[in-house]
């Protein structure tokens, strides 16, 4: 099953790469996006293959006309396409290690061209400035940031501490935006046995915890709420 649900995944990273980019090049963003979604929903499919399930709602009540900073605990690499596919309607963008940015069929393409954050972790410099147009271009287009503060995939159920640098220039940034705390269980047993095999009938919870609107907190207290709710439901 773990062979079958590969080939699938394959395949849809090299047909959606060709059609990421007859997107973005011939149809611009709207297209691109659209993309992106349907790519991340192929993937979730695939998934299903091994019998896994994902517990997240689609949005309907959110703050609009506002970007919105989704702040969650990582589990594994699986986490994303939920994120993506679900929380379509906020247009979500991710703040990524830069080497993703290379080689991977349709994902680098999306994090280079989808208006992601590329940070080099060994570069502070660089991953500041990279945050900080980040923050900018969110703010210009009232998209949203999703943002993992462990830094890494904490690869169990034991969350990591949240390294606060990156998520503070966020907030800074971006006064009237609202925060969206998510809290992931079980996705890290998708990755238990690393890459090979892959589990059978995972089921992967997504809980969404109440918006906060950030001009109502000051910074540190903001990030020390959202840590603390992101990890009270952790099971």
């Amino acid at each position: 099953m773990t062979a079958i649900f590969y080939l699938l995944f394959g395949l849809v990273l090299v047909v959606f790469h060709g059609i990421q980019w007859v997107c973005n090049t011939l149809f611009g963003y709207n297209a691109h996006r659209k993309s992106v979604e349907f790519l991340n929903f192929s993937i979730l499919a695939s998934l299903r293959v091994l019998g896994t399930s994902f517990q997240l709602k689609t949005l309907k009540d959110f703050p609009k006309g506002v970007p919105i900073i989704v702040v969650s605990n990582h589990q594994s690499l699986w986490d994303i396409p939920p994120m993506v596919w679900y929380l379509r309607k906020i247009d979500p963008k991710f703040v990524s290690k830069i080497e993703l940015g290379k080689g991977i069929p349709s994902v680098s393409y999306n994090l280079r061209h989808g208006g992601a954050a590329l940070i080099d972790r060994k570069n502070p410099r660089q991953a500041i400035t990279a945050m900080f147009k980040f923050a900018d271009y969110l703010n210009l287009h009232k998209r949203s940031a999703v943002i993992f503060p462990e830094g890494t995939r904490s690869k169990t159920s034991v969350p990591k501490a949240f390294q606060r640098k990156g998520l503070a220039v966020l907030i800074k940034k971006m006064p009237d935006a609202y925060v969206l705390p998510i809290t992931i269980n079980n996705s890290w047993k998708l990755q238990k046995h690393g890459m090979f095999p892959m589990p059978l009938g995972v089921r992967v919870k997504y809980t969404l915890h109440p918006f906060i609107k950030i001009a109502d907190v000051e910074i540190e207290a903001l990030i020390d709420k959202v840590e603390a709710q992101i990890k009270s439901d952790i099971f």
